[in-house]
């Protein structure tokens, strides 16, 4: 009996211990599931504070607050009708110069053309002059009206060179369209067919173009 009993007290100190251990392992279990995240502490970088949310909606606030502030308006407005005002005026003087450039360049042209034949009409002047004394000499001539009027014929010819008049070939030349007007055809043996025989009307150049063209007879085989 007392060897039993001996062994019984043995195996419940032994269950007690065990229950002991069992028990300690259980409460630190609890104590580690009841910390959040495992112990570990919220980065300062990624949470955001009360107070970062605070300053954020005090940068927005003062931004609104600048823009719909009446006296930063006022003051926008009067910047920017002064400056309309500044680009008015430049545009009303921009306006009045061209207005006075169009009116002094259709004066000018004006001028122009008034007076574009005054250096001619200079020029043949002295054509008058001898035409007056031509017809109011008394006592000449046929022989001697004839050569004075052959002098200022070709006076006359030799100013109007100047400014590039010339006659236009005819007689003896080849029919050209773009210089001869034919107003009579003739048959001839003596010359080659489309020449001019004959000059009606004398034409005339202006430098290179045909300002009055040849009436002529144009010989048709």
């Amino acid at each position: 009996m007392g060897i039993h009993n001996e062994e019984e007290k043995n195996m419940e100190k032994e269950k007690l211990n065990a229950d002991r251990i069992d028990a300690q392992n259980k409460t630190g279990s609890a104590v580690e599931e009841e910390s959040p995240d495992n112990g570990m502490e919220e980065s300062p970088d990624t949470a955001a504070g009360p107070g970062d949310e605070a300053a954020d909606a005090v940068d927005t606030g003062g931004d609104n607050a600048i823009e719909n502030d009446p006296a930063v308006l006022r003051e926008l407005l009067v910047e920017q009708t002064k400056r309309a005002d500044e680009n008015y005026d430049r545009l009303i003087r921009l306006q009045a110069d061209y207005d006075n450039f169009r009116r002094r360049t259709r004066q000018e042209k004006e001028e122009i053309y008034k007076y574009a034949s005054e250096r001619l009409i200079t020029a043949m002047l002295p054509f008058l002059d001898n035409f007056d004394l031509a017809l109011s000499a008394e006592g000449n001539t046929v022989e001697s009206f004839k050569s004075g009027m052959e002098m200022i014929h070709k006076q006359l010819l030799d100013v109007l060179a100047g400014e590039g008049f010339a006659e236009i070939p005819a007689v003896g030349e080849q029919f050209d369209p773009t210089r001869h007007e034919a107003v009579q055809r003739a048959e001839s043996t003596e010359h080659p067919d489309n020449t001019i025989v004959e000059e009606f009307r004398r034409g005339y150049f202006l430098n290179d173009k045909v300002i009055r063209a040849s009436m002529v007879k144009v010989v048709k085989s």
